[in-house]
């Protein structure tokens, strides 16, 4: 399996993971609200029946009489409602719509039981068929033959004489009983609103989430795509570099090998090409583990004060005598007063040497290399200028990749292993400096360093 399907098949199974989880959540979050919204609605249905009943039981109990019989008493309070065995006139005026407080004759229902729980009068619109015995139930859901669903409230009603009733310990205080009843229809029309609303949006919403979720993932993946491309890269590149020496190596090896052991001075030469390219593994293999343990921050020793004009004039005086061999001008410029950050010392020499070692490297003879510190708001600022052969603009922001040369051949003749500025911009970002190129073909570059101050004083130098 190739790396492109590696991540692939990584990416979307990171977008199907997603999307099951987005799944779940916009589930449960759905299934939470819906429950929320019909027990809302359904309390709220309670609290209008049990309202409307209250409204009933208080204008009914001062005009209840237990001494008259109930069918003429409700006949006289009541003349909506149908008494049980006597002709029910299902066409009301207004009026008497109004007169039991309920004017929807669609929606609600009342039945009225006397004490003993027998049926003494209903509403012409009560839903068929209901039980004509009774139930004392306080709350009662059921469904007609047709399929519609009603919601029955029952409450005791007490005669206007009930309480002296009640002194005389009579056997039945109460009058009698109320129910109150009201289809669920719209209630029921609703909650399958809000039920397709789920079926129909919830596909839609998955399928937004799963479109999303592939964005994303590939967003995710991108950053660990080109890192393990860039270690591919680096692979072959450390590849490459040490096979150069190495196929040197053995070629040398087997040279000596052929030669005849009275040949002493062919063997020299060939024992000091063993050992040149042996020096450039060894320092190949030392760059790498450095740039390994920087990557990793592996390094527990805490930062230190470091005199940052004690390390220009030192690895300046240290490049004299490789710039004077190459007949290159080599300078410094720092301030009359000492300048301190806080870093490892060792670290920041490596970086700076590599920046003068390169711009040594990549200057002509009878050229100019110089490397100055200068402060500007509480910033330390490291230059290195030289007058070499220039960076490409296009190749600018790779010069600081591993293994990267503008002149491959030139930098294999110096001795170069390419990862000179690549560890300089490792050692920068630790520091939390910023490490930066100019440069024109041709008339030279000029590398800056970044640094911010932890201390400085004025110390005039004589």
């Amino acid at each position: 399996m190739n790396s492109h399907q590696l991540f692939r098949r990584s990416r979307t199974r990171l977008a199907l993971w997603y999307a099951l989880v987005m799944g779940i959540i916009l589930s449960l979050s759905w299934f939470g609200m819906y429950r929320a919204l019909v027990q809302a609605n359904w309390a709220a249905l309670e609290r209008e029946i049990e309202s409307i009943a209250g409204t009933l039981h208080d204008s009914l109990e001062p005009r209840l009489s237990a001494s008259e019989d109930p069918a003429v008493v409700l006949q006289r309070i009541f003349p909506e409602l149908c008494l049980v065995g006597q002709f029910c006139n299902i066409s009301s005026t207004l009026i008497q719509r109004h007169t039991i407080g309920i004017s929807d004759r669609s929606t609600y229902y009342i039945r009225l039981f006397d004490h003993h729980g027998k049926l003494l009068a209903f509403s012409p619109n009560q839903p068929p068929p209901l039980p004509q015995t009774f139930n004392p139930a306080p709350w009662q859901t059921f469904r007609t033959t047709d399929r519609t669903r009603y919601l029955q409230f029952t409450t005791i009603l007490h005669s206007a004489n009930a309480k002296h009733q009640a002194a005389q310990t009579t056997n039945y205080p109460s009058w009698g009983y109320l129910q109150i009843g009201r289809t669920l229809a719209p209630f029921d029309a609703e909650t399958r609103r809000m039920q397709w609303t789920f079926i129909i949006g919830f596909p839609i919403a998955l399928g937004l989430v799963v479109i999303s979720s592939w964005r994303l993932s590939g967003l995710a993946m991108q950053p660990i795509y080109q890192s393990y491309q860039q270690q591919q890269q680096f692979t072959a590149n450390a590849a490459h570099e040490l096979r150069s020496p190495l196929a040197s190596l053995l070629a040398t090896i087997e040279a000596i090998l052929r030669v005849p052991q009275s040949n002493q001075q062919n063997i020299q030469i060939m024992l000091h090409t063993v050992e040149r390219q042996g020096r450039r593994l060894s320092h190949l293999i030392a760059d790498l583990l450095f740039l390994t343990s920087l990557e990793q921050d592996s390094s527990l020793k805490p930062f230190q004060p470091c005199c940052l004009n004690d390390l220009i004039n030192d690895l300046t005086e240290e490049f004299l005598e490789l710039a004077t061999a190459s007949d290159i001008h080599l300078t410094s410029r720092i301030p009359d007063f000492e300048v301190y950050i806080l870093g490892n010392e060792s670290q920041l020499y490596r970086l700076v040497s590599n920046l003068i070692a390169n711009a040594i490297q990549y200057t002509p003879s009878g050229g100019q290399v110089s490397a100055s510190l200068t402060v500007r708001d509480r910033t330390a600022i490291i230059a290195v200028k030289d007058t070499g052969i220039g960076i490409p603009l296009a190749e600018q922001t790779q010069i600081f990749d591993r293994f990267y040369r503008v002149d491959g051949d030139r930098s294999r003749k110096t001795g170069g292993t390419g990862l000179g500025l690549a560890i300089a911009l490792a050692i920068a970002q630790k520091h939390q400096a910023h490490l930066s190129v100019e440069s024109l073909v041709g008339q030279g570059s000029i590398f800056t360093l970044e640094m911010v101050i932890t201390n400085h004083r004025t110390f005039r130098h004589d």
